[in-house]
């Protein structure tokens, strides 16, 4: 297992630290830090303050933003943006971009409830080089759906 420690500040008395839910957990749970709450209807877009901001260790690692499955799967509740990115030198404010995809009752945001959850993984910085012709495969240049159902 490889643990490394990331700076942290709560931007705001009352934002939650990102923790894992189990010992198990992937993912660091983000929680909402609003002043009143925040509702959702089918076809909106809102932006949920977490309240803190981190420094990474390096431009190694960046951190991801994704949903939470049941908020996703019982409230139609996904990020605006699929994925979050969180680069290596961003210092400001996490917050979570969320959408929502359902009919029904409209959806509140109260203050600490988990919106999200953040990964931090291991990125590459490359070299792009220009070629005339890219190597052979087996798949070629076949695009969505091209290798089946």
């Amino acid at each position: 297992m490889n643990i490394f420690n990331v700076n942290i500040v709560k931007l705001r008395e009352n934002a939650i630290v990102p923790v894992r839910a189990t010992s198990g957990s992937a993912g660091y749970d983000l929680h909402a830090c609003i002043n009143k709450d925040l509702t959702i209807k089918k076809g909106e877009l809102i932006r949920v303050p977490c309240g803190v901001a981190v420094e990474l260790p390096s431009s190694e690692y960046a951190a991801f933003v994704f949903a939470r499955s049941g908020l996703g799967m019982k409230y139609g509740i996904s990020l605006s943006n699929g994925v979050g990115v969180i680069d290596s030198d961003y210092r400001g404010e996490i917050q979570v971009g969320l959408c929502r995809t359902s009919d029904g009752d409209p959806y509140v945001i109260k203050n600490g409830d988990r919106v999200a959850q953040m990964i931090i993984m291991k990125v590459s910085t490359v070299n792009f080089d220009l070629v005339e012709n890219l190597g052979k495969s087996e798949r070629g240049s076949g695009g969505f759906g091209s290798t089946g159902r």
